[in-house]
């Protein structure tokens, strides 16, 4: 997949259950954030801290919502001087790299197109490198793509099932 230096924002909340988020990041893949980890382990928030507040607060928490190409809660956050001197409001939002670096992949949403590639492969008694000839690639691509290491393409994913493995690409979005 893309590396994680590419982040910089998160694009939807999948879905919200207990303190944990899945979220989808820009580089297309779905993590889940535990929040409660987050904030008592890794940031180990006390009050006034925001985060502390989110924790004791549920009803709250679950307001989480996009803002400004990251998580945060609409009305929770500190009131601070700007540089005019001016008492202004800061919304409570986290840096989406470090979202991401304390998250884990949501296997359910994400997808495993590689997987996919290697069973069908195998199904058909093929090597990477027979594969990789039949479909004008290489082994090296092959290897990557199943290992989730690499990105791909539409086009090269239909020359990979229908040249190389001999079926046909079925796309659905539901």
């Amino acid at each position: 997949m893309k590396h994680q230096s590419t982040i910089n924002s998160i694009l939807k909340i999948n879905q919200i259950g207990s303190y944990q988020v899945s979220v989808l990041f820009n580089n297309g893949e779905s993590r889940i954030i535990d929040f409660k980890h987050l904030f008592e382990e890794v940031f180990k928030v006390k009050a006034p801290d925001p985060g502390a507040k989110l924790l004791a607060d549920y009803e709250l928490f679950k307001q989480i919502q996009i803002i400004k190409h990251t998580v945060g809660w609409p009305g929770v956050g500190i009131h601070s001087k700007n540089e005019k001197g001016e008492t202004v409001f800061y919304h409570y939002d986290l840096d989406p790299l470090v979202l991401y670096q304390n998250s884990e992949p949501d296997e359910e949403r994400n997808l495993i197109i590689g997987l996919m590639i290697k069973q069908a492969r195998k199904e058909a008694g093929l090597t990477q490198q027979e594969l990789a000839e039949r479909s004008g690639t290489s082994k090296h691509y092959i290897s990557r793509l199943e290992n989730n290491k690499s990105d791909i393409e539409l086009l090269t994913l239909k020359k990979i099932v229908e040249a190389g493995l001999g079926k046909k690409l079925k796309v659905q979005i539901s």
